[in-house]
């Protein structure tokens, strides 16, 4: 079989499974593990596939630059905005992740809805001008991919925040990577965060469920839910599920 033929299988076995365990698709294809193992190098150099020990998992297309991701699954990332909007009290301190679901939730708050919004994005803190919400927003060193703060004075000036929600962005949420996201900063910022707030819930739009990224962030029993915009009866919605996730149901 040629590598390129290999590589489309590999790819079309993620896509199906949800992973690729390299010495049982080795032995199914009477292949070396180092052939499959090279392929798999390959497709993660080429952002197709992550790398983990013995195999690999599905990457994340919520990876790609900030404006490349204003155009992905934008549907699904107002369906979940709306049923997280729900979970917001008034009089709440809501802690908002930066990315482009966070920002359809922004979009699908009431303008006058009476609460206090804490951000270390500046395109979240901007897009909430209008709304009667209180903004306090977060310094560092901007991250300009996911246009955050991170860096050691976004977490120093994160532990000084107390907090009742916090809505987790991630690019990947996986049953067995759990919930991660493509730079370590970014990663630990998130970490940092979630230590501020009651609870936690991650923003889940359809492209990353099943997906994984670089860095782990959390686990799915370290947060209170998971805003996961999928069919009730997909079978990632069972696998998470499975894996110890609480899974709040869009609508």
């Amino acid at each position: 079989m040629l590598a390129a033929a290999r590589k489309d299988l590999l790819l079309e076995r993620l896509r199906r499974d949800g992973r690729i365990v390299a010495k049982e698709i080795a032995t199914e294809l009477g292949l070396s593990e180092d052939s499959i193992r090279r392929d798999l190098r390959e497709l993660d150099a080429a952002g197709l596939a992550v790398r983990v020990y013995g195999g690999a998992l599905p990457a994340s297309p919520a990876v790609a630059d900030y404006a490349t991701r204003t155009a992905v699954a934008p549907d699904s990332k107002r369906r979940v905005a709306a049923a997280a909007v729900a979970l917001i009290e008034p009089g709440a301190t809501v802690i908002l992740d930066g990315g482009t679901t966070a920002l359809a939730l922004v979009e699908a708050l009431p303008r006058t809805h009476p609460c206090t919004i804490v951000t270390h994005s500046p395109t979240v803190a901007s897009a909430l001008l209008d709304h009667a919400a209180d903004v306090f927003l977060v310094g560092g060193q901007l991250f300009k991919h996911s246009a955050v703060a991170c860096g050691a004075a976004a977490v120093e000036a994160a532990s000084r925040i107390s907090a009742d929600l916090f809505f987790l962005g991630v690019t990947g949420v996986h049953p067995t990577a759990a919930l991660t996201t493509g730079d370590p900063d970014e990663a630990a910022m998130k970490r940092a965060l979630a230590a501020r707030a009651a609870d936690t819930y991650v923003l889940a739009s359809d492209e990353k469920l099943g997906a994984a990224s670089r860095f782990r962030v959390l686990g799915l029993d370290e947060v209170s839910g998971i805003v996961a915009d999928a069919d009730p009866e997909a079978a990632i919605l069972r696998d998470l599920a499975a894996a110890g996730a609480a899974l709040v149901p869009v609508r």
